[in-house]
């Protein structure tokens, strides 16, 4: 369920609102309106609505101006409109799918590799993935914001076998640039943390997050800094996108992108072909294609690991070995990202 402690960070100026903060504000939360703006059937107002209330809508407009009008399959729309679905209980499908809760190394850390931590530092989303492997996380307990950071740093400062800090969530670009640069003041006073790694969906989904406030946070950061965006379908990448991804580049940023396959979205090798092609072209290496994270809610995303190894072999067929991501599984307890090839 959706709390407060999911709400976007608005703890900045009241003057002069930041656009983004407008735009996620203004996000379509009511299946009723989202149906309306895409011509869809009404009928899919009243189960979307039931399973909203255990996982709420929201995405953005400019998002929502990338999907195709009048067509219930569309790729974009089929990642944030709730279902029925989703009420239906699948075996094998559970709250945390990952061992996220088991990993917990102090309030909102999460240690499960070598040399690496993760830091949940919201939340809060600019939209809400309806396959989200944390869609039931504890984030009104288990938030590292809501301890001023202090819990999760303090672990850090002890631990110098960390080098590398992961920014996750929630998508920590729902904070402020207040609280980030508060996060990031902090961390150099930890000189065995080397890099950064932010992974965020708001170059995708709200672009207009990669202003020129975070631009310049981003760019003063003195780590190396890793940018891991979330895209699924080449559908999602727009003008828009390009430019936030040229925007962070330019800051200093490495850029990699994950996707996760999902039954009826990117299920094809053309449609991963495809989300390859347009990420390179945009300066985004493709890093991971993840196989489900097996969250209740979500199992009829579900693609099998047969038809997802047929698929990865075609797309390396299909496509030069940089092109290609990582097939893998996250398995709770094991010491890296399982490789399904």
């Amino acid at each position: 369920m959706i709390s407060a402690s999911n709400v976007p960070d608005q703890h900045e100026p009241s003057r002069g609102r930041p656009r983004w903060q407008q735009a996620l504000a203004e996000a379509v939360c009511d299946p009723a309106e989202l149906c309306a703006l895409l011509d869809l059937d009404p009928a899919a107002v009243l189960p979307a609505r039931a399973a909203a209330r255990e996982f709420a809508l929201r995405v953005p407009r400019g998002f929502v101006a990338r999907m195709r009008r009048g067509d219930p399959r569309d790729p974009l729309l089929l990642q944030v409109l709730p279902t029925s679905a989703e009420l239906s209980q699948a075996p094998g499908f559970g709250l945390d799918p990952v061992g996220d809760l088991a990993a917990r190394a102090a309030t909102g850390l999460l240690h499960k590799y070598h040399g690496r931590a993760l830091l949940v530092s919201t939340g809060a989303c600019a939209v809400h993935c309806r396959y989200c492997f944390r869609r039931h996380f504890p984030y009104g307990e288990d938030s590292a914001i809501a301890g001023g950071w202090a819990a999760a740093l303090e672990r850090l400062r002890a631990d110098t076998s960390v080098s590398e800090l992961i920014l996750s969530g929630g998508d920590p670009l729902s904070l402020s640039d207040r609280r980030l640069t508060q996060l990031t003041d902090a961390l150099r006073a930890l000189p065995h943390i080397r890099r950064l790694r932010i992974h965020t969906r708001y170059p995708v989904v709200l672009p207009e997050r990669i202003d020129a406030g975070f631009l310049k946070w981003l760019a003063g950061v003195p780590l190396q800094k890793v940018v891991v965006i979330h895209a699924n379908h080449a559908q999602e990448l727009d003008h828009t996108v390009a430019r936030a991804c040229r925007d962070l580049a330019g800051a200093g940023a490495t850029l990699l992108n994950q996707s996760v396959l999902l039954a009826d979205v990117n299920d094809s090798v053309a449609a991963l072909a495809d989300l390859s092609e347009a990420l390179f072209a945009m300066g985004v290496l493709p890093y991971y294609l993840h196989a489900l994270d097996r969250v209740a809610g979500a199992a009829h995303f579900e693609v099998s690991d047969v038809t997802a190894r047929a698929l990865h072999a075609a797309l390396a067929s299909r496509l030069p070995g940089y092109l290609v991501p990582r097939l893998v599984r996250e398995v709770p307890g094991a010491d890296a990202k399982t490789p399904l090839v």
